[in-house]
């Protein structure tokens, strides 16, 4: 199966170009006052109207209220909810019937943390996919660290492959991928996507176009 590719924490109107035409399957946009890569609903507004069909505007948000959710998506056009805070599974559930959309939760692969219970909860609840960050005390993901690629899980095929908990809740790998790494990244944990920052940056919320193409083409390595 081929790997997606999400590059997110775009703030320029070049940078979306960029990512859409190296080959982008979503493009991420940080609503989270405290990053670097922080836009306003005004600004993603502005970018996300260069966003075309089949490719997936997806918005990130850190234990984000309910009124802030909803006004920033009266004026944004998201396809999908990324929470990347300490949301609880029930949050996540309720915030999503609240906004009638799609939503995928960040896990952080916290030392000595059995992460199957936790992604079974959140899949539970309803997560369209899981994606597993480095874990960091202060920060939430955009660390530019990998973790232990060994602790990615790796769900076993079923005969008719319809009780896989994998395909049910695709993962997502992020943390620390660069254009020189990722190939090996996927040959190691084969995610269903693969979810780039940091690693794609001239500077902080700068893309540079010519990492982005290598990003993508590398994922497509064998």
């Amino acid at each position: 199966m081929r790997t997606r590719v999400k590059i997110c924490g775009l703030t320029r109107t070049i940078d979306v170009h960029a990512a859409i035409q190296a080959g982008a399957d979503a493009v991420g946009f940080v609503f989270y006052p405290p990053s670097p890569r922080f836009v306003t609903a005004e600004q993603a507004t502005q970018l996300v109207q260069f966003v075309p069909p089949f490719v997936q505007p997806v918005g990130l948000f850190v234990d984000v209220s309910e009124a802030e959710l909803l006004d920033i998506l009266k004026t944004v056009r998201i396809d999908l909810l990324q929470f990347h805070g300490n949301e609880t599974p029930e949050q996540c559930q309720h915030l999503a019937a609240l906004t009638g959309k799609r939503w995928i939760k960040a896990l952080q692969m916290k030392p000595d943390v059995d992460i199957y219970p936790i992604i079974e909860s959140y899949r539970a609840a309803g997560a369209s996919g899981i994606l597993l960050d480095a874990w960091h005390p202060d920060l939430f993901g955009g660390t530019g660290h990998a973790f232990d690629w060994r602790r990615f899980p790796q769900y076993e095929q079923t005969p008719n492959d319809t009780l896989n908990t994998e395909r049910q809740c695709p993962l997502i790998l992020a943390g620390g991928l660069t254009p020189d790494n990722v190939a090996d990244a996927i040959r190691q944990t084969h995610p269903f996507a693969v979810d780039v920052s940091g690693g794609v940056e001239s500077a902080k919320g700068i893309k540079d176009s010519t990492l982005i193409q290598h990003f993508i083409a590398a994922t497509k390595l064998p």
